[in-house]
């Protein structure tokens, strides 16, 4: 881990952009943290925001994102044209160590009605993309393992194969370092390998859930991952994000778990120069869709961004 956080962050070109799906077997891996820390690194290096995907009432980030007056996603109507003015305006702003970054969360109070949300990743790329952010960190909700073998078995496509599939995607695979996740997680790589998705661009995370040297289960599992996987990434306990959530200042992170966010950064950050080039090429850019004629009396319709 020393020789990772040695390195020094490299901004992304301006016309650039990374897809980074945060995505896990099962409930309880760690996913959200990991993409709150990620974005925390990535910030430094790229204009970042994080997508949160989850239903509200099982989300932690409207907690996390308190405080600010942002309309969250209530506020981009899915029928309705959008400016880049109204999607930056609908996110939360987190305040980190070195750069500010946002999130596009459903903030509303508990007893709203629920949004009828978009699953396909596209349309999440599209939202990232015309929102001008060049780092777009997804904290998916659906179940990676059950997701590819269901697709697998029923010819139909998979959310996680369309989430690779994206423009220079780099999916993040969480797990807690502990026998049964990893056991979970190794399943769902075995999956993954044998739809040929690439894994190569791929970095695995495992979420320490005690102090001490990991158990034996979850060292071998590490190796294999490693044989498939770009990196592998230990995140050491926190007692204070275990305690306290992430809503606090950033100051509250423990050192070395600021250490492996940073090892984590770095290595999303070699693997996409490693499979897309460095530096990275152009992300398609949103376009306007050609203008419509109305009558005279009525007002102007604005173009729909399209990627």
């Amino acid at each position: 881990m020393g020789r990772s956080n040695t390195l020094s962050f490299l901004r992304l070109p301006e016309t650039a952009r990374i897809a980074l799906p945060v995505m896990a077997a099962t409930g309880g891996s760690a996913r959200s943290t990991v993409a709150h820390l990620l974005a925390d690194e990535l910030a430094a290096a790229a204009d970042t925001v994080v997508l949160d995907l989850a239903p509200r009432l099982t989300s932690p980030w409207s907690a996390w994102s308190g405080g600010t007056e942002a309309a969250g996603l209530a506020a981009l109507p899915h029928d309705q044209p959008l400016t880049r003015g109204a999607v930056r305006g609908a996110a939360a702003v987190r305040r980190a160590a070195e750069s500010d970054w946002h999130v596009v969360t459903d903030g509303r109070e508990w007893h709203a009605a629920p949004l009828r949300l978009p699953a396909e990743p596209a349309a999440w790329y599209q939202l990232a993309a015309a929102g001008g952010w060049q780092a777009v960190v997804a904290d998916t909700a659906h179940p990676m393992a059950h997701d590819v073998l269901a697709a697998r078995c029923s010819g139909s496509p998979s959310l996680t194969r369309a989430w690779y599939d994206l423009p220079f995607a780099l999916p993040v695979l969480c797990a807690q370092a502990t026998a049964d996740s990893v056991q979970v997680l190794q399943q769902a790589v075995m999956v993954m390998h044998a739809e040929g998705l690439p894994l190569h661009r791929t970095v695995v995370v495992l979420a320490a859930t005690a102090d001490g040297r990991p158990p034996a289960a979850v060292r071998a599992a590490a190796t294999m991952f490693s044989a498939h996987a770009a990196a592998v990434v230990h995140l050491p306990h926190d007692a204070d994000i275990r305690a306290g959530g992430l809503q606090g200042r950033p100051g509250r992170i423990r050192t070395r778990t600021r250490q492996a966010a940073r090892e984590l950064a770095n290595a999303v950050l070699a693997a996409a120069r490693e499979a897309f080039g460095d530096p990275l090429p152009d992300a398609p850019q949103p376009a306007p869709l050609p203008a419509v004629a109305v009558p005279a009396v009525a007002v102007p319709a604005v173009a729909v961004p399209a990627v």
